[in-house]
């Protein structure tokens, strides 16, 4: 396969052109011949007009490669090499979502041929590829794995808004159903990623390795959330314990903040359901996604409690949040706790303005129900700093006093600002 795919005789094709599909795709297009394939038209359009969705790829990531956009299953069918890319997000349960990998699951079953290699890419618990995907694949294929065809998986690491650890500068997990697929496999990924490939013992045990890797942030990430609240009522800055603290050479340097995005708010939720299916309730993993699950509710609180000591009622209130994307620099915003800290507010009557100059105001609006804030007034009784964008970053307390009333009130979610005029009262978690 591999030096099929060298000599251009097969195409690689990489099903789902997101924040993960389109980066790779144009990655092994830059050597080899492929074929971009989504369900989304209007994505597709885009794409051929070297415009990404996203936003996170330049027009000059388009050019010098060799690539066909298409949503039209006869172009997918000439592909030989089949990556799967689309998204796997959890349900309003928390109930992982397989819907959009089945269904890739189908479509390439029903144009598979014989010495085809399927590899999926997609976020899921241990299992889920050769347990869920492979007997889809098999059935609307009338293939059989090992006689017919070869199954791989490869977890993405992709980080948005991250211009210096691009995709081929990130070591690459790769896993095959045999000893010739992960060889063939290695041999594909390793010829466009510069940092290599790992080839793991099992498509398990590289499963494992991808869900553990963003679990084991939110565990961090929520230790470090319920010592802010207990910081919090010992009046001790958080920020200033966690700078004492990182004094130490094996402190390991994680800070307290909303988890959203489509990863590490996500994917803790895959383990804890395959955990369930077994019998064990894994009761750290769980822990730690109520305490992040809990911080807007924590937040918004402490904001109302602030209000108060300053003799303001909140339902008379009006507040200002900067940001609504799930990290700093990215447009993206799928499952943004941002929107959670904005229900809460609201339900305390609170008139909320939302600005983010990166987002997109009609996702926005579709999304959530929230209407993006273009001018901001003057008048704000309180401001929420709550995504680390660069131009947030850049304001001043003359920028914040100039938006507020009497009594301003900064809430600093990220711990950007460590230094503010007396005449503003300050909190961060």
């Amino acid at each position: 396969m591999y030096q099929q795919i060298v000599n251009k005789e097969k195409k690689i094709a990489v099903l789902g052109l997101g924040y993960v599909g389109l980066p790779l795709a144009l990655l092994f297009a830059r050597k080899y011949k492929v074929i971009g394939y989504d369900i989304n038209e209007k994505r597709i359009s885009m794409l051929r007009n070297k415009i990404d969705p996203s936003r996170e790829l330049e027009t000059k990531a388009f050019d010098h490669v060799d690539i066909e956009f298409t949503s039209d299953l006869e172009i997918l069918k000439t592909a030989h090499f089949y990556i799967v890319a689309v998204p796997t997000p959890v349900d309003e349960h928390k109930v992982p979502d397989l819907r959009s990998v089945l269904n890739a699951s189908k479509t390439i079953g029903s144009i598979l041929k014989k010495g085809d290699y399927v590899i999926f890419e997609s976020t899921v618990y241990p299992g889920c590829t050769e347990e869920d995907c492979l007997p889809v694949i098999e059935a609307y294929s009338n293939l059989k794995l090992g006689d017919d065809f070869k199954l791989g998986y490869s977890p993405e690491r992709i980080n948005p808004g991250d211009k210096d650890n691009t995709i081929e500068k990130i070591l690459k997990i790769v896993s095959g159903s045999d000893e010739v697929a992960l060889s063939e496999i290695s041999k594909v990924y390793g010829s466009v990623i510069e940092k290599g490939v790992f080839e793991a013992k099992s498509i398990r045990v590289a499963e494992a390795a991808k869900v553990i890797e963003n679990t084991q942030r939110d565990l961090n990430i929520s230790f470090m959330n319920e010592l802010s609240i207990i910081f919090d009522r010992m009046g001790i800055k958080t920020q200033d314990v966690i700078e004492a603290a990182r004094t130490k050479w094996n402190f390991l340097q994680f800070s307290p903040g909303l988890v959203g995005g489509h990863c590490i708010g996500v994917d803790p939720y895959y383990l804890l359901h395959k955990s369930h299916e077994l019998g064990y309730d894994p009761l750290v993993i769980l822990s730690g996604r109520r305490v992040n699950d809990k911080m807007p509710e924590f937040i918004a609180k402490k904001l109302v409690q602030i209000l108060i000591t300053k003799d303001k009622n909140p339902g008379n209130c009006k507040i200002l949040i900067l940001g609504i994307t799930f990290k700093e620099n990215v447009s993206d915003i799928r499952n943004s706790k941002v929107a959670e800290l904005y229900e809460e507010l609201k339900a305390y009557s609170m008139q909320v303005h939302v600005n983010d100059y990166l987002a997109d105001q009609h996702e926005v609006n579709k999304e959530y129900n929230i209407n993006l804030t273009e001018r901001i007034d003057n008048n704000y009784d309180a401001v929420v700093v709550a995504v680390a964008h660069q131009k947030y970053k850049e304001m001043t307390s003359k920028d914040f006093i100039k938006i507020m009333n009497n009594d301003p009130i900064l809430i600093d979610l990220k711990g950007i600002f460590g230094d503010m005029e007396s005449s503003i009262h300050y909190w961060s978690l």
